[in-house]
């Protein structure tokens, strides 16, 4: 009875090898930040993607009318690549701060501070402008 299962056991050992180094490789290819976004010219584009992203179906624009400022946080979070660090500051058209609270997900850590500034434009019939200051840096 020992004989016949021995090759079993080897084979779920095998696999489960196997599920534990797909695991790990999973797991570490999301935590690594990609090459593009080590300098900070292409991290101030990566943070221009990402405003532009959220201004192409107008949520850029509600986050900001509804003064959503958390929900804004969390969008820019998800659009960003992970380990990177950003304060986003929001004006009206005569440059008055609108953001009462500090849009960001942490402190920064590194001497290269990448910056992104964006124009954003209401879609409602009543014209409003605003100006956005984005902040980027690669947490090390």
């Amino acid at each position: 009875m020992k004989g016949e299962n021995r090759g079993q056991i080897r084979i779920i050992e095998a696999f489960l090898a196997a599920m534990v180094i797909f695991a790990g490789f999973a797991v570490s290819s999301n935590l690594t930040m990609p090459q593009s976004v080590k300098k900070s010219g292409d991290l101030s584009n990566v943070g221009l993607q990402a405003l532009m992203v959220l201004d192409s179906d107008g949520s850029l624009d509600a986050y900001i009318s509804d003064a959503n400022w958390s929900g804004l946080r969390d969008a820019l979070s998800a659009f960003l690549p992970i380990g990177v660090c950003f304060n986003l500051t929001v004006y009206d058209a005569q440059m008055q701060q609108l953001n009462d609270v500090a849009i960001s997900n942490g402190g920064f850590s590194s001497q290269r501070i990448a910056f992104t500034e964006y124009v954003c434009a209401s879609r409602n019939p009543v014209f409003r402008c605003y100006v956005v200051h984005l902040r980027m840096a690669v947490a090390t």
